[in-house]
């Protein structure tokens, strides 16, 4: 590789996985935004404490506070209403799933059904890539077939004019 080109992103890491896509702030916040929620799901403090700690992280002001505490905040607020939404599109209770995916599906939940700015195509793809970096060998494959049918009933216009056009 010429030393004066950017690195490929698609290549695979050591570990076999592709490597990941560069992170922006937005892709920071969904990051973090999972940890948290993964945190959360696992350990009964309250979600503002982890949130907190996770404020105190030197990486923390390279993402997009907004976005990170709108899905937070949402997810917590949310979290019944979310779960109902993923559960017709599961094939297991939403408790019996790895926390990670768990957390994952409940953040992109929380994205298609409250935050219509964002594509939901984009909502999968980072939800995908999450999955692909914190989650098991298959996780992401998972996570993509759910997202899939949930987008295609939380924003049926969406996705049909995307598979018409």
């Amino acid at each position: 590789m010429n030393p004066a080109e950017p690195a490929r992103t698609d290549t695979p890491t050591a570990a076999g996985r592709p490597a990941t896509k560069p992170r922006t702030p937005r892709r920071r916040a969904r990051e973090s935004a999972v940890q948290v929620l993964y945190a959360w799901l696992l350990n009964p403090e309250p979600a503002g404490d982890v949130k907190r700690q996770a404020r105190l992280d030197a990486d923390f002001p390279k993402l997009d506070a907004g976005l990170f505490d709108a899905l937070v905040d949402g997810v917590v607020a949310h979290a019944d209403a979310l779960r109902a939404a993923l559960q017709p599109t599961l094939d297991r209770p939403a408790a019996d799933l790895s926390p990670v995916e768990h957390a994952i599906l409940l953040v992109a939940a929380e994205e298609l059904l409250h935050h219509p700015q964002t594509p939901y195509r984009v909502v999968i793809n980072e939800a995908v890539d999450l999955a692909k970096v914190f989650g098991g060998t298959d996780g992401h494959k998972y996570v993509n077939g759910v997202l899939d049918r949930v987008a295609a009933q939380a924003r049926p216009q969406e996705v049909a004019a995307r598979r018409q056009g």
